[in-house]
């Protein structure tokens, strides 16, 4: 593997990177509103010569590049959030600015950054002849991943019927490799009661009082302990052998957690005692724990079961149209998934990291010592299209890609230069790497 041919390469596109990605966060990309970010990437592949260049039903583009046995995928999403309240941003959110470092604006990294490293990545492999008989590199740009993420590569694995020997996801990693993540899953509990007139509330059965009692509930759910004498005990249980199997990977993820996001209620009118109400849940889940689980011990906290019939606990679906009109209904469930840090996958490329870039994680003038205290293999705080890829189908998963997590969704969004560059390389290295382990 000759790493300086590779590093010198990625360095020499820094420029092209740049300014590609200056134009994707030119151009508006919310979920369902795709279709420029969609056409300029597929743009960028075929000038940079990708084999194959096709946008499926749903959207995806999908490039390919070589002609070889194992089909190995890097994936980046391509929609972005909205830009939130606009006097908090320093900078026009989708002009931005560069400057000799970093490349400011909306989606930086999160996460067009990954599809312009994959891109220049699959084009280094051409350039150098590293492309054989033994791969295709397969480079994915995915919607709305923001609304409901993994919906995309469920749609690519059954409809598309593509399955890749394994993907790289390109989500930001602050300059670690990422071996996974909690999951989470969207959970609304509904609660009946019985209207009558506010000024003889006696007459009727308030669901607002019934829901506040199970909010109650939820919020010891997420904060209590998990001591033997606990009547609701913790989410916190399932980093205890007593409770979980899979304790040593929960504890790598850390606990799970439940939070009300949203609520609801209806009522003959603003004098009247209300006859349902309802709530969203946020529910991140760790190693051990499945959507059946969760649903359950909602179900059997006390004041559900007090309140017994009138209480509904089901999970969302989502079933928004794509920007192609495409409509490709699935449950709001997102499973947890982690690979292994002894897997082929794993060490080829921190193989390839580490031949390129040596020991120490990369990092940036403003959080260098935050990114470098943390360990070159991490997991994200996030939830990425792993979900489905590993977690729904078993694809096995692996990241590591442009920016900083805490760069997401955040006011003054930036991204690193040297990041471009650097996981450029590293995309470059490892299916040559993957393949001779592989052996």
């Amino acid at each position: 593997m000759e790493f300086e041919k590779i590093r010198q390469a990625a360095q020499a596109y820094e420029k092209d990177m740049t300014k590609f990605l200056r134009d994707l966060i030119r151009i508006p990309g919310e979920s369902c509103q795709e279709k420029g970010h969609i056409d300029r990437i597929a743009e960028e592949m075929r000038t940079v010569g990708f084999d194959r260049v096709e946008i499926d039903p749903q959207g995806n583009v999908l490039g390919y590049m070589g002609r070889g046995e194992k089909l190995i995928a890097f994936d980046a999403h391509i929609d972005n959030v909205g830009i939130g309240y606009l006097e908090n941003w320093k900078f026009d959110p989708y002009e931005g600015y560069e400057n000799e470092t970093e490349i400011g604006g909306r989606g930086g990294s999160d996460q067009m950054g990954g599809i312009v490293s994959s891109v220049y990545g699959a084009k280094i492999m051409k350039d150098l002849g590293m492309l054989n008989d033994q791969y295709t590199v397969l480079v994915t740009g995915t919607v709305q991943e923001e609304d409901c993420d993994g919906l995309c590569w469920q749609y690519i694995i059954r409809e598309d019927g593509v399955r890749p020997a394994f993907v790289v996801s390109t989500e930001p990693t602050d300059g670690g490799i990422y071996r996974g993540h909690r999951g989470r899953m969207e959970i609304r509990v509904d609660v009946t009661g019985v209207s009558c007139h506010g000024s003889a509330p006696e007459r009727g059965d308030n669901a607002i009082y019934k829901m506040a009692d199970i909010l109650q509930d939820v919020r010891a759910l997420n904060e209590n302990d998990d001591a033997d004498e606990t009547e609701i005990k913790g989410l916190v249980r399932m980093l205890n052998p007593k409770y979980n199997p899979q304790w040593e990977e929960a504890r790598f993820l850390t606990r799970g957690t439940v939070t009300v996001s949203e609520i609801f209620f209806t009522s003959p009118s603003r004098c009247a005692v209300a006859d349902s109400c309802s709530v969203s849940l946020d529910r991140r889940m760790t190693a051990g724990e499945t959507w059946e689980s969760c649903l359950q011990e909602i179900r059997d906290l006390p004041a559900c079961k007090k309140y017994g019939d009138a209480v509904t606990v089901s999970m969302y679906e989502y079933d928004r149209p794509s920007y192609t009109g495409l409509v490709y209904p699935i449950e709001c469930y997102f499973p947890t998934w982690t690979i292994p840090e002894n897997d082929v996958i794993t060490q080829s490329l921190k193989q390839a990291y580490t031949g390129l870039y040596g020991e120490e994680r990369s990092g940036d003038s403003t959080v260098d010592a935050e990114r470098k205290a943390r360990p070159l293999i991490d997991k994200w705080t996030f939830s990425t299209n792993g979900v489905t890829i590993m977690g729904r189908n078993g694809i096995p998963c692996i990241g590591f890609g442009p920016g900083a997590e805490a760069q997401a969704h955040a006011p003054n969004e930036i991204t690193w230069k040297e990041d471009l560059v650097k996981c450029a390389a590293v995309y470059a290295a490892l299916p040559t790497i993957y393949c001779e382990n592989t052996k």
